[in-house]
């Protein structure tokens, strides 16, 4: 029997959610900055689109493979997460600026700068003509708008499917509605794989990555304690009982036999503390405001689609030759 592909692997995991409604839930950024990459595909200007383009491509991909009943795509909010940085002024610090290609084409860094923002804008401006919903609020970020969409009351009744290759997602899978698939990894994540892969329980992997660090987010863990170390000695996380920062605490310091691992942790409680409230997801980091505003946008929303000027945009852009017959026709299962 020859093996399955992930996209196999993919259906016959969709096709197992029939009984549901499915609501796809993209990390946007994350999804653009994958294609932006990687496609070497210029407008007729000869400037790198691949960003745009690309997205159309995965989002037609992941529209015709799991048939979802609606579409929910969520960007970073206008200057970042405001409240982590008043927790750790160094979040997301010294990232390196993700580049095209330079065998494609090499501009200088404000053209470079530029470019990815004139790609944001024009795919923004083709996904106002589809039946999608898109969300940004101000200062916050993507993480918080996904977990709180995710988690929504309207959506109890739903199989959410978050679109992101970004671990913070795993914390949110405690809850058998919701699923991950992992797109460079070509992988379904859900609470089983997590516990079997980690000895984690979703409910208690924020701590553990609290423990563990986050190098991307430019967030120091405690030292030579990584996960591994975390799944062999701290078997309490693999509970379905969320633990309180407090509660980890007690427990190494009720060790008969303490290892290197928990005198550790006991030494950095504060580091641990931080880093927890960075990086939860379980309660919103969102205002009041913000999320009236998210709840307005769910529930008064019109799935409009205005193929003509997508074509339009496609001819405009040197891509009139691409087929997106299965996105169109997909949008057929989204409400109108």
């Amino acid at each position: 029997m020859r093996p399955t592909t992930p996209i196999e692997d993919m259906q016959r995991e969709v096709y197992d959610l029939k009984d549901k409604k499915r609501v796809l839930i993209i990390d946007a950024l994350n999804m653009f900055l994958r294609s932006y990459t990687i496609i070497p595909s210029m407008n007729p200007e000869g400037l790198p689109n691949g960003g745009t383009i690309g997205f159309l491509k995965s989002l037609q991909v992941l529209c015709r493979e799991m048939r979802p009943h609606e579409v929910i795509i969520c960007w970073d909010g206008h200057g970042g997460s405001e409240k982590r940085r008043q927790l750790n002024k160094n979040y997301k610090q010294g990232r390196r600026p993700v580049r095209f290609n330079r065998r494609m084409i090499d501009l200088p860094e404000d053209q470079v700068k530029k470019n990815r923002a004139d790609q944001q804008l024009r795919l923004h401006e083709y996904l106002n003509n589809m039946p999608v919903i898109q969300l940004m609020i101000d200062h916050v970020e993507a993480d918080d708008v996904i977990a709180y969409v995710a988690q929504h009351k309207r959506y109890k009744d739903y199989h959410k499917i978050i679109i992101s290759s970004d671990k913070d997602f795993f914390q949110l899978v405690g809850d058998d509605s919701i699923m991950i698939w992992r797109p460079i990894q070509k992988v379904f994540v859900d609470r089983i794989t997590l516990v079997n892969k980690f000895g984690i329980h979703p409910n208690n992997y924020a701590l553990a990555r609290a423990i563990d660090g986050d190098k991307s987010d430019n967030l120091e863990g405690v030292p030579r304690v990584g996960m591994k170390t975390i799944k062999t000695n701290f078997p309490i996380l693999e509970q379905e009982k969320q633990l309180t920062c407090e509660e980890l605490f007690v427990y190494c310091k009720m060790q008969v036999k303490q290892k290197s691992c928990h005198k550790k942790l006991l030494e950095y409680q504060e580091r641990v503390k931080l880093n927890y409230k960075i990086m939860q997801l379980y309660e919103s980091n969102i205002s009041h405001n913000g999320r009236r505003g998210i709840d307005f946008t769910l529930g008064n929303f019109e799935h409009g689609f205005d193929k003509l000027e997508l074509q339009k945009m496609l001819i405009a852009d040197g891509q009139g030759h691409l087929n997106l017959s299965d996105l169109w026709a997909a949008f057929k299962n989204l409400k109108s």
